[in-house]
């Protein structure tokens, strides 16, 4: 749920798709029925923003069919814990939880305590800070001491966590879900007994989301009823369970640990604020640090973070520099300070790896935003639209900002690209890998890196020159990098050295977590990523040599190399495994000590019949040898917490459980520039928008829109609707559409495809319009800027903005011909291999044209597509995934050259210019090609074609060079899947058969392998498991080779000529005069 796995983590998918050929299943929860839905074998289709609902029903079915992991809940989560008696959910107060301060429009969480909980000793109430981002490890303070609370293991008291979860998930019903999400109950019912059935000691199940969760005005909660559902499954911690955030770029996951957010500091550590806890570091320590579990440390953490920081110049007579650290001083996020940049209260701005006049909420105000700055610096491979709003904005056209009246001065640095560059990054299992640079940046390009360290110095020079008390923190800064090479470029793996650790006395690398102390004699960038580093020449995110089915050997995982986070929970609380099949860590008796296929997620030696002393203890130890959660200072995963169902701030209903229409914490930053339709029902925009990614794109396009290869795949920005949607409003297929909210109107060729469902909601049909949002003004492909139709507004937990439901209208017709629109601007089936192909073989694009049929642009394989990602397209069901074997919904079909083994082409070649290789493979050797033509029409497959504007002919050369190189074809080596296999022929069909084979056995009769072996063609080089009519993938059931029909007619006409031969010969010898002696 909450993404679109196969489409935006292509690469990470090939291990969802080899679990589901070991039995695995896999159901896709979204509204489009996207790439994959095709790989699933249940697809759900629901209305968009009603997420909560689906799930809070999952975890009723969970309650109301015993089906919860009991013992794992019981002692592994807080279930049993009592809560206090003045607590009201939202159940008693419709939409609200007790302590709503309306007035402040935020919760005070004093009755959320547990029963007894002594309060935290601070001078500040618990709770959210007002202008915090939500990122760090509380907010605002743990609101209560750790201690042996009450608890009720018989989970039957009314007033504990299990009893008030079950009250609060009541009317989640599959009646509910089916009025109010759009879901028949049938396959509702599947769905859930399906993942819920992934539980118990044998089994597991995880769920991954990505921002189609988390982009919503209640996406916490949404993430927080998961995990809920997760832990009464007893899914975390175990392998195969838990809940995987998907994130956008290769190191998101690495920028929120060791942040690009202003409200965190590395390893999670909340930044001070102006408040009265954070005047002094023991005060902001006493807020912050935990009694009992990892952040006991807490201590350790933040002074080992100043050291690095300040080095000899953090003291213990200056509290290791705590006071030169900046203060939150306001809302600091990424909408935070552009409303404020909105309003003339900055100055100038760094632009770095985004492009935010594309790819932010309310693009209009964004862009306009920039021209009251004073300066502002982009770096970035290309020039974006953001560093050009000045000169070509749609702001610009139409006349609302006048180039030569901006002020703002623009910067626009060149950056190196990936390869250009070494260093790391984090994906999303936690997982550091370092790489090294491949390739020299060109010309004035340079790494992120680079620029920092040249920039720190710059800026410590000046502050150099002025030693007033304000810049002390800058003076005392480490900033001594090692430069090296004519660009004076920084050494990146002592940056890296530096985040692990250190001991100050003697500058040896840290080797793990518990290395770090609280008196100054350590220094740590991020006590999260201490154990990367270890020792001097050892880098252990640069290791390449994994030794296991974890991957240990491979990269670095945090914290101490672990790779499930809380493993503790895969074993039994008396340390034995739950299961022989699900076993991941376990206690060794004889050894003392945990041990098991990971590394422990727990104190090695800490035996599991410890007792916990949540009292009087403190550290790990605190929590005894059967409380897997170490973050949490009780060691338990947390069912409860205050998370109720709000609509989104636009929606077409009213919301079905409480009065209260939306999250009420929700920041709507409402304003003349960002503007709403009604909360409910707005008949100016009565149709549901949601928006999303494509594969051939990323995010805001600066990095894909700009290349050929990419931009001819995705030309042109379109909205996919249902033919139900288009014959209401009147749209046309391959026409234009104009989409119009409250903020913006923009225009769209038009998808119709059944891939889009209207749903039923409460009685009544409810459109869903579908919004791929990568184009911009600039680049190859252009289109206009879907996110200037989006508004501003924040989550109050981390202030992330509503993109994936909204509300909109449609009308045919582009917008000059809408004249009441608001004045604007203007296999999976990846398509990698065909990139590769183009990339590897330098082969130019087709053209810029959008075809309307599927997301297939370029169409066929051709002179300039040697490898050709064919959709196969028809209509999908709810609760049927495209793997389902009653249908094929969306099938897709790499096309290539056969390299036949009785080669049409190369037999009517008359040069000699096609030839056969060494591999097997039909090469044209272009030098040679006079472009008769010939071989165009002897190919039975229509794969060989002539290039107009050189007259030569060109197809696929089964990267011949790579193979003379010993490397495999670029389209196998690219392919994330391996639905794209290289090898030995008689293997491979070997391979083919036995896939077909599991084929049939799971169902899918019509599973066929296409290789004809039995027409003239001979057989080919490459052939292909099909399920259907072959025609449908463009392939002829029974190809045959031109010319053995010019052998059969050279036959009748050699027989024909004797015949006449024959005949004539008859007819002379019958004629002759009879000779005399």
């Amino acid at each position: 749920m909450g993404s679109s796995m196969a489409e935006n983590h292509p690469v990470g998918f090939q291990w969802v798709m080899e679990a589901r050929e070991r039995g695995a299943k896999i159901i896709h929860v979204d509204p489009r029925f996207t790439r994959t839905s095709a790989m699933a074998d249940i697809w759900v289709p629901l209305r968009a923003g009603s997420d909560i609902i689906f799930l809070g029903a999952l975890v009723n079915y969970v309650l109301a069919n015993n089906k919860e992991f009991r013992e794992y809940v019981v002692r592994y989560t807080n279930a049993p814990a009592m809560l206090r008696d003045d607590f009201k959910d939202t159940e008693d107060l419709d939409g609200f939880f007790s302590g709503w301060d309306a007035k402040q429009k935020k919760y005070d969480p004093e009755t959320w305590l547990y029963r007894s909980a002594p309060r935290k000793d601070t001078k500040e109430a618990p709770g959210h800070s007002e202008f915090g981002g939500g990122h760090g490890k509380d907010r605002g303070g743990e609101a209560q001491e750790v201690t042996n609370f009450e608890w009720d293991f018989s989970l039957e008291d009314s007033q504990c966590v299990f009893q008030v979860l079950k009250r609060h998930f009541f009317r989640y019903t599959p009646e509910m879900v089916e009025r109010y999400c759009g879901i028949p109950q049938a396959v509702f019912l599947k769905t859930a007994e399906t993942f819920t059935s992934a539980s118990g000691p044998d089994k597991t199940g995880d769920i991954c989301y990505a921002v189609g969760w988390t982009q919503h005005s209640k996406g916490v909660q949404i993430i927080r009823t998961a995990a809920i559902l997760q832990l009464l499954l007893g899914n975390i911690g175990r392998p195969g369970g838990g809940i995987l955030a998907l994130r956008g770029h290769a190191s998101i996951q690495g920028s929120t640990d060791i942040p690009t957010l202003y409200d965190i500091l590395p390893g999670y550590l909340p930044m001070p604020f102006f408040e009265a806890d954070s005047k002094s570091l023991q005060g902001y320590i006493k807020k912050h640090r935990a009694k009992i579990g990892l952040w006991s440390n807490f201590d350790a953490y933040i002074i080992s973070l100043l050291k690095a920081y300040y080095g000899d110049a953090a003291t213990a007579e200056n509290e290791y520099g705590f006071n030169w650290l900046p203060r939150v001083t306001g809302d600091h996020s990424h909408y935070g300070y552009w409303l404020d940049m909105q309003d003339g209260k900055m100055e100038g701005l760094f632009v770095m790896g985004q492009n935010p006049a594309v790819g932010a909420a309310n693009g209009r105000l964004e862009r306009t935003a920039l021209s009251k700055l004073k300066w502002l610096v982009v770096r970035d491979m290309v020039e974006t639209e953001t560093a050009s709003f000045w000169l070509d904005s749609p702001e610009v056209e139409r006349g609302e900002l006048k180039t030569e009246e901006i002020g703002t001065e623009v910067f626009l640095f060149p950056a190196a690209g990936t390869a250009e560059k070494e260093g790391t990054f984090t994906n999303t299992q936690r997982l550091l890998q370092y790489r090294e640079m491949a390739v020299e940046p060109p010309g004035d390009a340079r790494s992120e890196t680079w620029f920092m360290v040249h920039l720190g110095n710059r800026i410590k020079k000046r502050a150099g020159e002025d030693r007033r008390p304000r810049n002390a923190g800058i003076n005392a800064i480490t900033w001594n990098y090692t430069l090296r090479g004519s660009h004076a470029e920084p050494k990146v793996s002592e940056v890296l050295q530096e985040i692990n650790g250190y001991t100050v006395a003697d500058r040896k690398q840290l080797k793990h977590i518990q290395d770090l102390k609280n008196d100054g004699s350590t220094a740590c960038g991020a006590w999260i990523y201490c154990g990367v580093f270890p020792e001097q020449d050892r880098n252990r995110a640069n290791e390449r040599k994994p030794t296991d089915l974890l991957g240990h050997g491979w990269g670095f995982a945090w914290p101490n190399d672990c790779r499930i986070i809380y493993n503790r929970a895969s074993a039994k609380p008396d340390g034995t495994p739950w299961s022989e099949r699900k076993k991941l860590v376990w206690w060794d008796a004889e050894k003392k000590e945990w041990t098991g296929l990971d590394n422990a997620d727990y104190k090695k030696d800490l035996a599991p019949t410890t007792p916990d002393d949540l009292d009087a203890g403190s550290g790990v130890v605190g929590l005894g040898g059967a409380r897997p959660f170490t973050l949490h200072p009780d060691g338990v995963g947390w069912l409860y917490v205050a998370s109720g169902y709000y609509e989104p701030l636009e929606s077409p209903i009213a919301n079905p459980l409480y009065a209260q229409q939306v999250n009420p914490a929700a920041q709507k930053k409402e304003r003349s520039e960002n503007p709403y339709a009604a909360e409910v029902g707005d008949p100016r925009y009565p149709y549901v928008l949601t928006t999303y990614r494509l594969t051939e794109h990323h995010t805001a396009g600066g990095m894909t829109r700009t290349l050929s290869h990419l931009a001819e795949l995705q030309p042109e920005l379109f909205t996919e609707v249902s033919p139900e949607f288009a014959d209401e409003v009147g749209l046309e297929h391959g026409d234009w559409a104009t989409i119009r909210t409250a903020r913006a109107t923009i225009e769209a060729r038009v998808l119709v495809t059944r891939r889009m469902r209207p749903v039923w909601i409460a009685g009544r049909r409810v459109h869903q319009v579908g919004l791929p949002y990568h184009w911009g003004y600039k680049g190859k492909a252009k289109g206009d800027v879907v996110n200037d139709l989006l508004a501003i507004n924040e989550e109050p937990n981390v202030r992330i903005m509503e993109t994936k439901a909204l509300m909109c209208d449609v009308a045919p017709g582009r917008r000059s011909e809408n004249p009441s629109a608001q004045a604007t601007q203007s296999t999976q089936r990846q398509a990698t291999c065909e990139v590769a192909c183009k990339e590897w073989n330098q082969v130019g694009e087709d053209g810029l044209d959008w075809s309307g049929h599927s997301y297939d642009n370029t169409s066929a394989v051709g002179h300039s597509t040697w490898r050709h990602v064919k959709f196969v397209e028809r209509e999908p069901q709810p609760g049927f995934g495209g793997n389902a074997p009653e249908l094929n919904s969306w099938a897709f079909s790499s096309d290539v050259c056969k390299h036949c083994e009785n080669a049409g082409c190369l037999e009517a070649c008359p040069t000699g210019s096609i030839v056969r290789t060494e591999f097997g493979g039909v090469f044209v050797q272009p030098d040679i090609c006079n472009g008769c033509g010939y071989c165009v029409v002897a190919c039975p497959f229509g794969v060989v074609e002539k290039n107009m504007d050189d007259g030569r002919a060109f197809k696929c050369t089964f990267c011949y060079d790579r193979q003379k190189a010993g490397l495999v074809p670029a389209c196998a080596k690219a392919c994330p899947t391996e639905s794209i296999k290289f090898g030995e022929i008689e293997m491979l069909r070997d391979e083919a058969k036995a896939r077909i084979e599991k084929l049939h056995e799971r169902g899918m009769d019509d599973a066929k392998l296409y290789d004809p072996t039995d027409t003239s063609v001979g057989g080919t080089h490459a052939f292909f498991i099909v399920r259907g009519d072959v025609r449908a993938y463009n392939l002829p059931p029974k190809p045959e080779v031109p010319t053995i029909y010019l052998k059969k007619a050279w036959i009748s006409s050699a027989i024909g000529a004797a015949l006449l031969l024959g005949g004539t010969l008859a007819a002379f010898l019958a004629d002759r005069p009879e000779r005399r002696p």
